[in-house]
Protein backbone atom coordinates (compact mmCIF):
# COMPACT_ATOMS: atom_id res chain seq x y z
CA UNK A 1 0.00 0.00 0.00
CA UNK A 2 1.29 3.42 -1.08
CA UNK A 3 0.08 6.38 0.00
CA UNK A 4 0.12 9.97 -1.73
CA UNK A 5 -0.92 12.98 -0.58
CA UNK A 6 -2.45 14.73 -4.14
CA UNK A 7 -4.55 18.23 -5.07
CA UNK A 8 -7.14 17.24 -7.40
CA UNK A 9 -9.42 20.39 -8.51
CA UNK A 10 -7.80 22.82 -5.54
CA UNK A 11 -8.57 20.09 -2.91
CA UNK A 12 -5.81 18.23 -0.90
CA UNK A 13 -6.52 14.28 -0.15
CA UNK A 14 -4.90 11.31 0.02
CA UNK A 15 -4.88 9.12 -2.39
CA UNK A 16 -4.33 5.12 -1.77
CA UNK A 17 -2.31 2.43 -4.75
CA UNK A 18 -2.51 -0.82 -3.74
CA UNK A 19 -1.58 -4.19 -5.41
CA UNK A 20 -4.82 -5.36 -5.03
CA UNK A 21 -8.50 -3.91 -5.80
CA UNK A 22 -9.73 -6.02 -2.74
CA UNK A 23 -6.64 -3.88 -0.28
CA UNK A 24 -7.38 -0.70 -1.96
CA UNK A 25 -11.17 -1.68 -1.04
CA UNK A 26 -10.20 -2.36 2.80
CA UNK A 27 -8.13 0.98 3.06
CA UNK A 28 -10.57 2.77 1.43
CA UNK A 29 -13.48 1.71 3.38
CA UNK A 30 -11.61 2.15 6.92
CA UNK A 31 -10.93 5.75 5.62
CA UNK A 32 -14.98 5.84 5.83
CA UNK A 33 -14.90 5.18 9.24
CA UNK A 34 -12.27 7.45 10.21
CA UNK A 35 -8.74 5.77 9.64
CA UNK A 36 -6.62 6.84 8.00
CA UNK A 37 -3.73 4.86 6.30
CA UNK A 38 -0.14 6.52 6.97
CA UNK A 39 2.23 4.15 6.29
CA UNK A 40 3.97 0.96 7.25
CA UNK A 41 6.73 0.98 9.53
CA UNK A 42 9.71 -1.50 9.65
CA UNK A 43 8.85 -3.06 12.29
CA UNK A 44 5.30 -4.17 10.17
CA UNK A 45 3.13 -1.76 12.31
CA UNK A 46 0.48 -0.40 10.34
CA UNK A 47 0.00 3.46 10.96
CA UNK A 48 -3.25 4.78 10.61
CA UNK A 49 -4.89 8.39 11.59
CA UNK A 50 -7.97 8.48 13.86
CA UNK A 51 -9.54 11.58 15.32
CA UNK A 52 -6.32 13.59 14.70
CA UNK A 53 -3.63 11.17 16.67
CA UNK A 54 -1.49 9.01 14.92
CA UNK A 55 -2.12 5.35 16.40
CA UNK A 56 0.18 2.33 15.88
CA UNK A 57 -1.35 -1.46 15.33
CA UNK A 58 0.68 -4.23 15.05
CA UNK A 59 -0.23 -6.42 12.05
CA UNK A 60 -0.44 -10.09 13.32
CA UNK A 61 -2.05 -11.51 10.12
CA UNK A 62 -2.97 -10.57 6.27
CA UNK A 63 -5.68 -13.02 4.97
CA UNK A 64 -5.90 -12.34 1.34
CA UNK A 65 -9.23 -12.32 -0.71
CA UNK A 66 -9.88 -15.97 -2.72
CA UNK A 67 -13.02 -16.81 -4.06
CA UNK A 68 -13.86 -19.53 -1.17
CA UNK A 69 -13.85 -17.02 1.61
CA UNK A 70 -14.91 -14.25 -0.82
CA UNK A 71 -13.13 -11.97 1.75
CA UNK A 72 -10.54 -10.39 2.73
CA UNK A 73 -9.04 -9.92 6.46
CA UNK A 74 -6.56 -8.16 8.54
CA UNK A 75 -5.91 -9.61 12.28
CA UNK A 76 -3.96 -6.90 14.14
CA UNK A 77 -2.91 -5.67 17.73
CA UNK A 78 -4.01 -2.38 19.10
CA UNK A 79 -1.90 -0.37 21.12
CA UNK A 80 -3.28 -1.36 24.40
CA UNK A 81 -2.63 -5.08 23.79
CA UNK A 82 -6.60 -6.07 22.16
CA UNK A 83 -6.37 -8.07 18.95
CA UNK A 84 -8.93 -6.53 16.12
CA UNK A 85 -10.15 -7.78 12.69
CA UNK A 86 -11.14 -5.68 9.85
CA UNK A 87 -12.64 -7.32 7.34
CA UNK A 88 -14.26 -6.45 3.47
CA UNK A 89 -16.41 -8.78 1.92
CA UNK A 90 -19.07 -9.56 -0.21
CA UNK A 91 -22.33 -8.52 1.69
CA UNK A 92 -24.14 -11.97 1.40
CA UNK A 93 -20.73 -13.00 2.81
CA UNK A 94 -20.10 -10.73 5.40
CA UNK A 95 -24.16 -10.32 6.40
CA UNK A 96 -24.51 -14.07 7.22
CA UNK A 97 -21.94 -13.62 10.36
CA UNK A 98 -23.12 -10.61 11.47
CA UNK A 99 -24.81 -10.48 15.27
CA UNK A 100 -27.82 -7.98 16.31
CA UNK A 101 -25.85 -6.89 19.35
Amino acid sequence: MISEDKEIKGVKCKVYNASSPDELALVNGCRHFGFSFIDRDLEDNIVVEWNGKVKKYKLLHLIEFNSDRKRMSVIVRTEDGRVMIVCKGADSIINARLVPN
